[in-house]
């Protein structure tokens, strides 16, 4: 038998019984891949993790808490066997082989009739990796990492025989790093026929994208008597109509004073399908990537993240900065550089200390990234003085003294 490889194949459990003898390590990382193929799980084990005991405390596995009997794997479809006791093991392999169950053995893989592939899943594939002759778990760990990240971002295209569905993705490309987009991000960019990209979006992520693929500047699109946003949403129409898969690259997240939701709305009125990637933003991410957190035990029990594009005493304004003032957690403002001055006056007026410390991240996650510090009542000369520029994340509050700024 060891001279000839595995057969691989697809087993189908849903609604059937699996018997997983033993509830430790090996259990508890293969119990949620057999939760979601829908099997019928019996556990017989004396003891189980705390995961383990989680899933049956909550209905998703029945358990029997104690040793392997002689028995227990009638009616089974599938075993696994995973505990510490090689002469049980023993027994349960010999009834599996009795009653034609095929069984994996954790402690011997050469005693097993099946062998548990290293998986993978990516936009409804699956991949399993099985070597040939005995398993080799690093081995196919690592090819299936490799295939499946590929799949992810899009550096293996695997073409679609099928007719894809046509659409806008509102993908958020994170703060800056093209390293911090999502995985379901980049594989949408991989795969997309025209890009209406943002100044602020990941601009390194474009190098990457095939020749064919159109990007589009939305700063730079004609507008005549259109609102600019209005053109971009006409723009995405427009190239989603034609039969392209358009992707809408944002910096941040698209809903956090991203407009993504006038996108979407104009999106669903033309009858567009219009699929949402939320992207890591950087009201949280800047600050972590100059060494402060937003919330910290015993200093800060909440953050507010604000627009900082219109000024307090702006009519426009819908902030109860006065409110704002009385809050004693982080306090974190977007788009804000040119309007800090008014920004921290208001804040003292409201209440806060003069004393306050203040952080100013320009260009956070990417390689110009630096950090200015000031208090409040400092902030407007120093970010004159520093000459800071957008974009920049403003932290308002202790913690920003509570790490060790970076060099």
């Amino acid at each position: 038998m060891a001279d000839h490889p595995a057969y691989p194949v697809g087993l189908r459990l849903t609604g059937r019984r699996v018997v997983v003898i033993g509830g430790g390590q090996v259990a508890q990382r293969r119990l949620p891949a057999l939760l979601a193929a829908g099997a019928d799980i019996t556990l017989i084990s004396p003891t189980a993790t705390a995961s383990v005991e989680a899933m049956a405390d909550t209905g998703e596995i029945t358990w029997h808490r104690r040793p392997y009997a002689e028995g227990d794997l009638a009616d089974a479809w599938y075993a696994l066997i995973a505990t510490s006791d090689h002469a049980a093991n023993e027994a349960a392999s010999a009834e599996a082989e009795a009653r034609r169950v095929w069984c994996v053995r954790s402690d011997d893989a050469t005693a097993a009739t099946a062998w548990t592939p290293a998986t993978g899943r990516s936009e409804g594939v699956t991949v399993a990796v099985l070597t040939n002759a005995s398993p080799d778990p690093r081995r196919t760990a690592a090819i299936r990492d490799a295939v499946v990240e590929g799949l992810r971002d899009g550096t293996l295209v695997a073409p679609h025989h099928r007719t894809r569905t046509q659409g806008v993705a509102l993908v958020g490309g994170g703060p800056g790093d093209p390293d911090l987009i999502t995985v379901r991000g980049r594989r949408l960019l991989a795969e997309a026929d025209v890009v209406i990209a943002d100044r602020l979006g990941p601009r390194d992520l474009l190098d990457e994208l095939p020749p064919h693929v159109e990007v589009i500047d939305a700063a730079k699109i004609p507008y005549g008597r259109f609102m600019a946003q209005e053109a971009i949403n006409n723009a995405l129409i427009e190239h989603a109509k034609a039969g392209k898969s358009v992707v809408r690259l944002k910096g941040g997240d698209p809903f956090v004073f991203g407009r993504g939701m006038e996108e979407a709305q104009a999106l669903a009125e033309a009858g567009i399908p219009c699929t949402v990637v939320p992207g890591i933003s950087s009201s949280i991410s800047v600050p972590g990537a100059a060494g402060i957190p937003v919330t910290h035990r015993g200093v800060a029990h909440e953050f507010t993240v604000v627009s900082g594009h219109v000024a307090p005493d702006d009519e426009r304004s819908l902030v109860d900065w006065s409110a704002l003032a009385k809050l004693r957690g982080t306090l974190v403002i977007l788009m804000g550089v040119d309007k800090i001055g008014a920004i921290a006056r208001t804040l003292i007026d409201g209440g806060r200390s003069p004393e306050t410390p203040v952080a100013l991240v320009q260009e956070g996650t990417t390689a110009a990234q630096r950090r200015v510090d000031a208090t409040l009542a400092t902030v407007a000369q120093t970010v004159t003085a520093e000459e800071v520029r957008p974009p920049a994340v403003i932290v308002i509050g202790e913690v920003v003294t509570v790490g060790t700024r970076p060099a």
